[in-house]
């Protein structure tokens, strides 16, 4: 550990919150339909999609008729994928002859995309063709992106609705947010990134000549727009199956701030407009600084863990420095840490190192990141909404203790939204644990492991804990392109994807319908620093309590066993 070391995660966390503000304010304009700089341009587009799907942007739906118009858009979106990966074969833009993917992988893959995930069972360079890549995973990059963006706007209207029906149009959330927010930003770091050396063609491959004078093929992508909304939209993934490690997706150090900085300035950007959009700034600045501290803590843990050097490196080398098994020597563990960190606080997944060489503790706690919901900050409003239900329940429990009827921005928290965030916060537990624990005893299942013991736990866990997060990274080690995998991984996103948004805009709509209130002088304060603790509490004990047997037979166990075989079995 050294200075720069913390000056380098200090600075990507800082830039990601401090670019986000700004962008928030631009989001919730978006959001409210109000003027912006780009409407000359964009507002005869946004027009004309209106006209050919015969939508009617002014005219709100309530909460049951958003989440259907949700719901249809993507199993759509899921059929249109799918299609064209089982066709792949037969599509053009496919100069490498790349065949039809298999039925368990191509639903694995067409889930994994629309919900926001970006799981990948297979390696993109040598199954995706350039069709499959911008037609149908680059598209849903965008679209999966913008429908949890409309969450947030959903939900910020509810709060101040008062007795209200409508909670905005599901449409026009969707197209804005895709059109204002995400193609422009997309476009801007797609440029920035193809000046800084990552590649942007049709072409199948280039061919290098070694040292030695041996000749070798390098698969080439259009990759500079994909990593783009990749990042941006905190979807993951890639073209490259190392992903974020592979020298032509992030050859330098320069490249790797943008794209860590992209993964989250989004997520606290829609924390922002969901702050300024419910007339509650100051709540929401205690909600992103909870996140912040949280993000900042865990971050800072995985870089602790990986500056200590190995056990069995000290017993061989006195003079061992850090882990830096899986980790790319121009980012070193700092840079590898900042990412780790901004990956699994976000539901990311794009990798610069791998996460299955790190310390037993360096992986814990990215797994813990994700088991916490993605609320550091999440996806682009499906972390915001999210983190509003665990406010719920803060205030709930505070009122618990001094027997008041909790409030929330303005509005009673009664039974039913209670309810309401407890089933949206606990199928995540019953997903991660529930897979994992019918992986363990299920011989098909364990074929895919490549290490036993408490490790090849940790490669299970992690895997389903990714899925249900709609996070998408890997643990490495795990053989995922197999029918149980991709289909039971599969189900998993879908839980932790629509389960969740479904019970948000229930809640939504049960909260519109409220009558909004002043706050008296019974009301809880939720802009204070005491509201940061107790949300802080209410999350980690929610987290410890329902994770931390799994971690312990996983990578706690695996941590002690080092220091035992360090110690000679002492």
């Amino acid at each position: 550990m050294n200075w720069q070391g913390w000056a380098e995660i200090a600075l990507v966390i800082g830039l990601a919150i401090g670019l986000g503000w700004p962008i928030g304010i631009y989001m919730s304009r978006v959001w409210n339909g109000e003027r912006t700089w780009l409407d000359p341009v964009l507002r005869p587009v946004e027009t004309l999609f209106y006209r050919a799907c015969g939508v009617d942007p002014s005219k709100s739906q309530g909460w049951f008729g958003y989440a259907g118009a949700l719901l249809a858009f993507n199993a759509v979106g899921f059929v249109l994928v799918y299609g064209i990966l089982r066709l792949q074969g037969i599509l053009p833009l496919n100069p490498q002859g790349f065949g039809a993917v298999s039925e368990h992988l191509a639903f694995n893959t067409a889930v994994s995309f629309v919900t926001n995930t970006n799981w990948q069972s297979y390696g993109g360079e040598t199954t995706m063709s350039q069709f499959s890549q911008m037609s149908a995973l680059t598209v849903q990059n965008f679209v999966s992106a913008a429908t949890g963006a409309t969450i947030a706007a959903a939900l910020a209207r509810a709060f101040i609705a008062n007795r209200g029906e409508g909670l905005g149009n599901f449409w026009a959330d969707l197209v804005r947010t895709t059109l204002w927010v995400l193609l422009p930003l997309s476009i801007l770091v797609a440029l920035t990134l193809v000046a800084l050396g990552v590649p942007q063609t049709l072409d199948a491959s280039a061919t290098a000549t070694s040292l030695e004078g041996a000749h070798q093929k390098i698969s080439l992508f259009a990759v500079a727009d994909q990593l783009a909304i990749k990042q941006l939209g905190i979807n993951g993934g890639g073209v490259f199956n190392v992903n974020s490690s592979h020298p032509l997706e992030n050859p330098t150090p320069l490249t790797n701030l943008i794209t860590a900085v992209s993964i989250n300035v989004l997520g606290w950007a829609a924390f922002f407009a969901f702050g300024r959009s419910a007339m509650a700034k100051r709540d929401v600045r205690a909600l992103a600084a909870a996140a912040a501290i949280l993000l900042s803590a865990g971050t800072a843990a995985i870089y602790w863990s990986e500056t200590q050097p190995a056990p069995a490196l000290v017993a061989a080398h006195a003079d061992a420095s850090a882990n830096m098994e899986g980790k790319e020597v121009r980012f070193g563990a700092s840079g590898s840490a900042a990412w780790a960190g901004q990956t699994t606080g976000a539901s990311n997944g794009s990798v610069n190192s791998m996460h299955a060489s790190y310390m037993p503790l360096g992986g814990a706690v990215t797994m813990f990141l994700m088991m916490l919901g993605e609320i550091l900050p999440g996806g682009i409003g499906s972390g915001v909404s999210v983190m509003v239900l665990m406010a719920v329940l803060a205030v709930f429990v505070a009122g618990l203790m001094v027997g008041r009827t909790p409030e929330y921005l303005g509005k009673k928290i009664e039974a039913r939204e209670v309810k309401g965030a407890m089933l949206a916060i606990l199928v995540i537990p019953l997903s991660m644990l529930g897979f994992t624990a019918v992986a363990a005893v299920l011989p098909e299942a364990l074929k895919g492991l490549l290490n036993s013991g408490p490790h090849g736990l940790s490669e299970m866990l992690y895997a389903y804990t990714s899925a249900t997060a709609n996070n998408g990274s890997a643990f490495a080690g795990l053989t995922a392109n197999a029918p149980w995998w991709n289909t039971t991984l599969g189900i998993a996103m879908l839980m932790g994807r629509f389960v969740p948004i479904v019970v948000v805009l229930a809640v939504a709509g049960a909260i519109a319908a409220k009558p909004k209130l002043a706050p008296t002088a019974g009301t809880l304060p939720t802009d204070s620093g005491q509201f940061v603790c107790l949300l802080i509490g209410v999350i980690l004990i929610l987290g410890g309590l329902q994770f931390f047997p799994a971690l312990a037979l996983g990578p706690i166990v695996e941590h002690f066993q080092m220091l035992l075989t360090l110690s000679g079995g002492r």
